[in-house]
C-alpha cells in the first residue's frame, strides 16, 4: 500500500481501498457502523505507518491488522449477525465469547491514537510528528499498555520522520493534502466517538 502510485494531482488518501469518509453509518439505527467498510478503512489506514517510514512502526501496524482479523473472523463465521459492528459485538457476547469484541476495543484505541496524533499535527504547524504521536500515545494507548509494550511504542514515536518529509510523501499539493487529511480525520474521529460510546455501554461488556 505504501508503494501505491499517487494519481496525478491526487493525494495518498486516493490510494486507499476504503476511506472513513464513506463508511456507512445508519443514523436511524443508533449510528450502526457497517462492518465490511469499516474493516477495509482500518486496513487502508495502516499504510500511513509505512509512510512514516520506520520499522519501529511495524508492531503498531501488526497490532491493528491483528485486531482487524479477529473482527473479520467473527464476521465470516456469523455474517447475518455481523452486518454492523454493534450487532457483531452484541451477538458475539451472547455466545460467551469476546475475541472479536476485545479486538474492536483495541482497534478503536489504535485508530484513536492515530487520529489524535495526525489531527494535532495538522492543527499545530510548528510541532514535529514525534511530539504529536507521543502526546496522542499518552492519552490513548499508554494507559492500557504493559511495561513490556510501552518501550516498543516509545521507539516508534521517536522514529517519526520530520513533518516536512512526511507531508510531501502524501501528495505534491500541500494545501489539498491538508484539506483531504482534515476531512478524513474528522470522519474517523466521528466513528471513533460512536464506537467508544457504544463500547462503554453494558451491552458491550464481557
Amino acid at each position: 500500500m505504501a508503494n501505491a502510485q499517487i494519481p496525478d494531482g491526487g493525494t495518498f488518501l486516493d490510494t486507499f481501498k476504503q476511506s472513513f469518509t464513506t463508511v456507512p453509518i445508519d443514523a436511524e439505527n443508533a449510528n450502526a457502523i457497517s462492518t465490511t467498510e469499516f474493516l477495509e478503512a482500518a486496513e487502508s489506514l495502516t499504510a500511513i505507518f509505512e509512510i512514516l517510514g520506520s520499522l519501529a512502526f511495524s508492531p503498531v501496524k501488526k497490532d491493528m491488522m491483528g485486531n482487524v482479523e479477529k473482527i473479520r473472523k467473527r464476521q465470516l463465521a456469523a455474517p447475518l449477525e455481523s452486518q454492523n459492528l454493534q450487532d457483531l459485538v452484541r451477538n458475539e457476547l451472547k455466545t460467551k465469547s469476546h475475541t472479536a469484541t476485545e479486538g474492536l476495543v483495541w482497534l478503536v484505541r489504535g485508530l484513536e491514537f492515530t487520529c489524535k496524533a495526525l489531527s494535532h499535527n495538522l492543527a499545530n504547524h510548528s510541532d514535529e510528528l514525534a511530539d504529536s504521536f507521543r502526546g496522542a500515545y499518552t492519552t490513548t494507548l499508554k494507559p492500557h499498555h504493559s511495561f513490556l509494550v510501552k518501550p516498543i511504542f516509545s521507539a516508534a514515536m521517536s522514529a517519526c520522520p520530520y513533518r516536512k518529509d512526511f507531508y510531501v510523501k502524501l501528495g505534491s499539493d500541500d494545501e489539498k493534502v491538508q484539506k483531504e487529511l482534515r476531512e478524513y480525520l474528522a470522519a474517523l474521529d466521528k466513528i471513533v466517538a460512536i464506537l467508544n460510546a457504544f463500547l462503554e455501554t453494558k451491552e458491550a461488556k464481557w
